[in-house]
């Protein structure tokens, strides 16, 4: 098939690359002319595991291509994905649809016959029918356009694998026969018949899809770290009581990780905006635990300032401090919502030094503040304090021993409960982990 993505950022570019990969033909298209020429140049603008080779194979092939120009795009294909980014709206907790929607305008006039609009942008629900008020205002075919909700359930560091077998397809369409779903059947041919799950439902169940699959796992974390606040309070260690309640299958340890919480584009500001959609619907009271499930989140990194002022002896002024840690998960470039960015800590007046192996660039940019060191083992030197707040597997590697001979005094915090304790105390390092003894 020919097929458009408008929207080339973390997830648009990721589908185009994917669409391509199953032999469709793929044009990207954005407006941002830098984006677009970095794309066409073999390389994603952002760092996502394997992406760029297989931006590499397919525009090299001729398979996939980008544009900034929305009359080129209307002009290529009658399928059109759009995955522009939905953020939170400064100061609200509600989505931020001006980039959706200014999509959908720009696109729909040059629509001039039958076509598909496949939404993946994560949206509020009730979105579906204002975008298809919008195509059929504005589009020279009108009714011709039809509006499909396929929402994404990509996990970064891990994209190209769930966007290529994925755990289930869900496909949303207005009526039940629709000429969009075969459309889309069809674009997704080799998944569906590789086995995997595929949902067909309205509209409105498939925009409620990636949300409410957000909340869950939002409060599967925020679970696992309020009892993490019980176990330091009670002397308990939750990696051994996560790896308990992991063994029951109703419960599984999957997605269950103790730690400093989760951050990135989608987890806070998705149950953020699930909130604002619930109250504007009249429903707010269903959703009151996704309120305390930010709060549990937000303490882990207020918890993790406490520690270190604790072991700083109750005051980080003039405090050497390391973090191993930027991006908000490891395998990723993206600083967004990170609770690994070290900021506070120098405004509590601590001289901080920050490692991360894809992330410095983009945290530099936010934090100039800060120092920046590429090498780990180097970054420790004469420090006072090392937080470990990313799980990059790199880390739990490096010898404590030869780390110890270079700070000023061995103490860590392990936020993210993958270093090895007895190894960690037996080299001489004062050792503290966040819900364990």
């Amino acid at each position: 098939m020919k097929l458009t993505v408008v929207g080339c950022g973390y997830l648009g570019a990721t589908h185009a690359a994917c669409m391509a990969e199953l032999g469709h033909e793929v044009l990207g298209m954005d407006c941002d002319m830098d984006k677009v020429a970095v794309l066409n140049s073999d390389k994603a603008p952002f760092f996502e595991r394997d992406l760029d080779d297989l931006l590499a194979q397919h525009t090299r092939s001729g398979r996939l291509t980008f544009t900034a120009s929305y009359a080129e795009a209307a002009a290529f294909a009658d399928l059109h994905f759009i995955g522009v980014g939905t953020p939170q709206l400064p100061g609200e907790h509600a989505y931020d649809l001006s980039h959706l929607f200014s999509a959908v305008r720009q696109l729909a006039p040059r629509l001039t016959r039958a076509a598909v609009i496949a939404v993946k942008s994560t949206v509020p629900v009730g979105t579906a029918p204002r975008v298809r008020d919008l195509l059929h205002e504005f589009a020279p075919a009108g009714d011709a356009v039809e509006v499909a909700w396929n929402p994404e359930f990509l996990r970064e560091s891990f994209a190209i694998e769930d966007t290529l077998r994925p755990d289930r397809l869900v496909l949303g369409f207005d009526t039940e026969h629709s000429w969009a779903e075969a459309v889309l059947r069809r674009c997704f041919e080799n998944i569906i018949t590789a086995g995997t799950p595929t949902i067909v439902t309205d509209w409105a169940t498939a925009e409620l899809a990636k949300a409410s699959a957000n909340a869950f796992l939002a409060t599967k974390i925020s679970f696992i770290n309020a009892m993490a606040e019980v176990c330091e309070a009670s002397g308990a260690d939750v990696e051994q009581l996560a790896d308990i309640l992991g063994h029951d299958v109703r419960i599984g340890r999957r997605g269950m990780r103790p730690g400093l919480g989760f951050g990135g584009g989608c987890l806070p500001k998705d149950i953020r905006g699930f909130m604002a959609r619930a109250a504007e619907l009249g429903v707010e009271q269903a959703l009151t635990i996704l309120g305390e499930v930010d709060a549990i989140n937000n303490r882990r990194r207020e918890r993790m300032v406490d520690c270190a002022r604790e072991q700083a002896g109750g005051t980080l002024a003039g405090q050497r401090i390391t973090v191993w840690g930027a991006a908000f998960k490891p395998e990723t470039d993206d600083i967004r919502d990170s609770p690994a960015l070290a900021h506070q800590l120098h405004e509590l007046g601590a001289h901080v030094t920050v490692t991360d192996p894809q992330a410095l660039d983009n945290a530099r940019k936010l934090h100039p503040e800060l120092d920046y060191v590429d090498d780990p083992t180097a970054a420790v030197q004469d420090a006072d304090l090392l937080l470990h707040l990313t799980e990059w597997p790199q880390f739990p590697r490096i010898d404590p021993h030869r780390l110890a001979a270079r700070t000023a005094t061995p103490k860590v915090i392990d936020g993210r409960g993958t270093l090895d304790p007895a190894a960690w105390h037996e080299a001489g390092w004062t050792f503290r982990a966040l819900g364990r003894p």
